[in-house]
């Protein structure tokens, strides 16, 4: 059975794990990041659980800011509940369950909640690899990102409503 739900400080073990297994060290998320975003903002964690496993999740914190900034990953305290955008931090799927669709389950749950809430839309960064992706969500490519997380190339993605 899939259930898709918001998180809550319990499941920072999880959510660790999941990361750790989705990223390469320089770009992943510590388990004290998780534990701050959680204390902060955990309903903006959209967690799928399969037979009770968490298989695959996407967070991120809401801002009036248009960009994605580095800081956003580090400093929870940039969070604005009433913020216009819902940034997108991370789109993890355990490798073992990868091309299932979970991400997209989790995804259009994320773009239905931040719609309902108001939000003017969605923005992440991707490598080029995944643009295409993203971009069947209907999020469309800013170009080349400030981003320097984790030494690597990263695309402005933004969906507006």
């Amino acid at each position: 059975m899939i259930v898709i739900r918001t998180a809550s400080l319990s499941d920072l073990a999880a959510v660790a794990a999941v990361e750790a297994a989705c990223f390469p060290a320089a770009e992943a998320a510590s388990e004290r990041d998780f534990a701050r975003r959680l204390a902060v903002y955990p309903n903006h964690f959209w967690l799928l659980e399969k037979d009770g496993v968490l298989v695959s999740f996407i967070n991120g914190l809401v801002t009036d800011e248009p960009l994605l900034r580095d800081e956003m990953y580090s400093d929870a305290d940039l969070h604005d509940e009433n913020g216009a955008w819902q940034m997108i931090f991370g789109v993890n799927t355990l490798p073992q369950y990868r091309r299932r669709g979970y991400a997209a389950q989790v995804m259009r749950r994320v773009l239905a909640d931040a719609w309902a809430q108001g939000r003017k839309g969605c923005v992440l960064t991707c490598k080029d690899k995944l643009i295409h992706y993203y971009e069947t969500f209907g999020f469309h490519s800013e170009g080349v990102s400030q981003s320097v997380h984790g030494g690597v190339v990263w695309y402005d993605m933004r969906l507006t409503f």
